[in-house]
């Protein structure tokens, strides 16, 4: 996806990248050293120069770069994280970026630039724009900016972390705190920058991948998608360091595509099952439709996967759909310490990136394959005016996602030199469970189902159960294992261990008040982690709600308002311009004054700059009408090149084209040709003959309707008698005459010169109960004579009218 030209909030800084903390509250500058700073030095050096207590080589605080590159190319974007070993923690700090071997005290000396991420943790700091601290302060024990890298010609970068916790400045020139990058040598353009040190850690690790989606309307309101918004099917794998799933600055490959594109993991499945020497285990968890619930509603998805000394990264990527080729994930996410052990815990905010395969730039936007193809990038809120995450002033994407790596156990003999924390050895003395999933590939299940309550509620032993479903069998030649599974346990209170306790989430932000004026209410809700080991019931409370006050000073002419409304487009394409959001009235004053309050909002919005546009465009037209007048078709719509040519070639689209549907075609009604006229219904004197046809296809839609489906008309086969008694002797004369006849032809069968004819079969049952039918009958030639002269000896076919009274 190409990115429209536009500057980042902060000027270019060179290669020295320092975290320290925010000194106001925690640290005091010695008179001494304030006296020896010049007035005319700027604050970042007095960051620099600040003076406290300081501790060197200390390993509780890291700072890292995503993939541990030791190079950098020149404008590529790197996530940065410091982060504290639980229990310590920091209360704030402060990121500046310098080249090598300067002091900050100049402009020239700074390089790159960072965008922030999250903007209720991080922020720029007012007196000293190139560098980033914390936005509140508060116990912490990890923070995330993306660092771009400097232009070409920078030369090597040192990344220097200095924290704060309570009155104790850790600061480093060397050891955990301290990355050193360089720039990459033009020449190996394309391939890998990112060289990842060998792991030394003896035996494997299992971890569990969870992810929480945070893409909700609340969460990112323009223009979300209401119907179709979910995540795909989750697919990774561990791997080792000779195999790239999807990397920034890489370009995706056919699975990759297919799973930012379509959401299908089918693809990229196959490819890492190819590399099986390179690849442990493979990562899948199922897709979220919707893209956010509840958690108390609908469970994370998660995953279980194993590491070992050569295969001890982790990638993986979820489509953010509906989008053009959106995603998250991580990409060779290093689960083994310097230490020689195994990560315990990996917590990563996810915001999109794009796979460079496909041009567009909203939710929902039509396909515009990139050609040629481009590298994955991370999406920023400057790519596209158009673009859900814009914004003119270059602030942070909000996070839509979070993922926890959690290690749940290891095997085998450890060899790291550092000794975990007493939560750690006891989670890893904790019975494990199978040390591998037995299941076989070809059955799939469901998840597992909460372990029921224990059937004993006292001390007596009892069991609790769980359940799976077996969705499908792929190969009835292998067993799948049972759909149910059992544990011993005690009622409450009677494990030697206290496992009636519950581990719940964290709460969730407070929901709005309930009402905007006065006393309402509100709520926010937490899940269960983990329930009690004991098959106890979890009686901890999943939701809570409070009183809350909006506008304590609402009197009997204060109105209900709704909510404002999004604000409209800016007023202008570049440049500064204005936008507006309304508002209306719920519920009037209830003393009948007129609602003083007002209805609409307008501010100042900044798009990029003008001279960075290379063409104007007028709005777009209305759609035209649909190209057809019933049934499917197509409408258009255009707009013009308003910017003159000298700005150079405009590549944004001028027509599009969409399908579009309107009331289905009438059907007329269609039947079968007439069938032939019966005979007539009488044998002397006046009668009738009928023929008829039948309905294929009844009127749709308006339809013209069907005609009649039965005709008569008139007979007279010979006049009848008026003597009743003569007319009854011409009757039974006839009768036998036909009679004869018959006998006659059951006796040789010879109907006509040339032929010998079986008798006629029976009437068939009439088509129709009622309303006038037709019966059939057929004689058919029994055998041939070879004669000279000319014969028609063919089968026959005769019908008659049948239950001709009306229905």
């Amino acid at each position: 996806m190409r990115l429209s030209p536009a500057p980042l909030r902060l000027s270019r800084c060179p290669a020295l990248l320092i975290l320290a903390l925010p000194l106001a509250a925690t640290l005091a500058f010695s008179d001494e050293t304030l006296d020896k700073v010049s007035k005319s030095e700027g604050y970042c050096s007095r960051i620099l120069r600040a003076q406290g207590t300081r501790r060197e080589g200390y390993t509780e605080f890291s700072l890292r770069v995503e993939g541990d590159p030791d190079f950098y190319k020149p404008g590529s974007s790197y996530r940065v994280t410091l982060s504290a070993a639980p229990p310590s923690y920091f209360r704030g700090f402060t990121l500046i970026a310098l080249k090598e071997n300067r002091e900050g005290d100049k402009e020239e000396d700074h390089a790159g630039s960072f965008q922030i991420i999250d903007e209720e943790e991080t922020q720029f700091m007012s007196n000293c724009p190139v560098a980033v601290t914390e936005s509140t302060p508060r116990r912490r024990t990890r923070i995330q900016v993306f660092w771009i890298a400097p232009p070409a010609g920078t030369g090597c970068v040192t990344l220097k972390a200095s924290i704060v916790q309570k009155r104790i400045i850790y600061f480093q020139d060397e050891g955990s705190l301290t990355k050193k990058l360089c720039e990459q040598d033009p020449t190996l353009d394309g391939v890998t920058d990112r060289p990842i040190l060998d792991c030394c850690a003896c035996g494997t690790a299992k971890y569990r991948l969870t992810f929480y989606g945070n893409w909700s309307e609340k969460t990112h309101p323009k223009d979300y998608p209401r119907r179709a918004n979910h995540w795909s099917a989750i697919i990774g794998g561990s791997h080792s360091k000779n195999y790239v799933l999807w990397e920034y600055g890489g370009y995706a490959s056919e699975g990759v595509k297919q799973v930012a594109e379509l959401g299908s993991p089918v693809k990229m499945e196959e490819e890492i099952r190819q590399q099986s020497d390179e690849v442990l285990t493979v990562i899948k968890a199922k897709a979220q439709w919707p893209a956010w619930q509840p958690l108390n509603v609908r469970a994370a998805p998660s995953a279980e996967f194993s590491v070992d000394r050569t295969r001890h990264l982790m990638s993986f990527l979820t489509m953010m759909g509906p989008s053009p080729d959106w995603n998250v994930g991580l990409s060779a996410e290093d689960l083994c310490t310097k230490e020689c052990g195994w990560v315990q815990k990996v917590v990563q905010d996810l915001i999109p990136w794009d796979a460079g395969t496909d041009s567009g730039v909203t939710y929902e936007s039509p396909n515009k394959p990139t050609i040629p193809q481009e590298k994955i990038r991370p999406l920023t809120s400057l790519d596209h005016p158009q673009s859900p995450f814009y914004d003119p002033e270059g602030g942070s994407i909000t996070q839509v996602a979070r993922v926890v790596i959690e290690r749940i156990a290891r095997k085998g003999e450890q060899c790291n030199i550092v000794p975990d924390n007493v939560d750690d050895i006891v989670a890893d003395l904790a019975p494990e469970e199978k040390d591998e999933d037995d299941t076989p590939e070809t059955c799939i299940y469901s998840n597992w189902s909460p372990w029921s309550a224990c059937s004993s509620s006292t001390c007596e032993k009892g069991k609790r159960m769980r359940q799976r479903m077996l969705k499908a069998q792929l190969d009835l030649s292998v067993p799948c294992p049972d759909t149910q599974d059992f544990q011993p346990c005690m009622g409450p209170g009677c494990s030697d261990e206290d496992g009636s306790t519950c581990t719940m989430s964290e709460w969730i932000t407070w929901s709005p008040c309930s009402i905007s004026c006065g006393m309402g209410m509100r709520s926010r809700e937490r899940y269960v982690k983990q329930f009690p080991e004991d098959g106890s019931v979890c009686t901890l409370p999943t939701e809570e709600t409070e009183k809350c006050t909006v506008n304590e000073e609402c009197s009997p002419s204060s109105c209900l308002m709704t909510e404002w409304g999004e604000w409209d487009e800016c007023s202008a394409t570049c440049g500064m311009g204005m936008k507006k959001r309304h508002r209306v009235v719920k519920m009037s004053p209830a003393d009948g004054s007129l609602c003083k309050a007002e209805t609409s909002q307008a501010e100042k919005c900044m798009m990029p700059e003008c001279h960075t546009i290379p063409c104007l465009l007028s709005p777009w037209s209305e759609w035209s009408d649909c190209s057809v007048t019933c049934g499917k078709g197509m409408r258009t719509r255009q707009r013009m090149l308003k910017s003159l040519a000298e700005l150079g070639d405009c590549n944004e689209e001028l027509d599009q084209v969409e399908k579009c549907m309107l009331p289905e075609c009438p059907i007329d009604c269609e039947l079968t040709e007439w069938s032939q006229w019966s005979e007539c219904n009488k044998s002397c004197g006046k009668g009738h003959m009928i023929r008829t046809r039948t309905i294929q296809m009844e009127p749709q839609f308006g339809g013209a309707p069907c005609p009649e489906t039965v005709q008569r008309k008139k007979c007279r086969v010979r006049k009848c008698f008026r003597n009743p008694s003569v007319q009854k002797l011409r009757w039974r004369e006839a009768r036998e005459s036909r009679r004869s006849e018959q006998l006659k032809e059951e006796s040789d069968g010879e109907q006509f010169p040339g032929c010998r004819m079986r008798p006629w079969t029976a009437w068939s049952e009439c088509t129709k109960l009622c309303g006038g039918g037709i019966q059939e009958r057929y004689m058919t030639v029994k055998k041939r004579f070879k004669s000279p002269q000319f014969t028609s000896c063919k089968d026959k076919r005769e019908i008659r009218a049948c239950n001709v009274h009306p229905c």
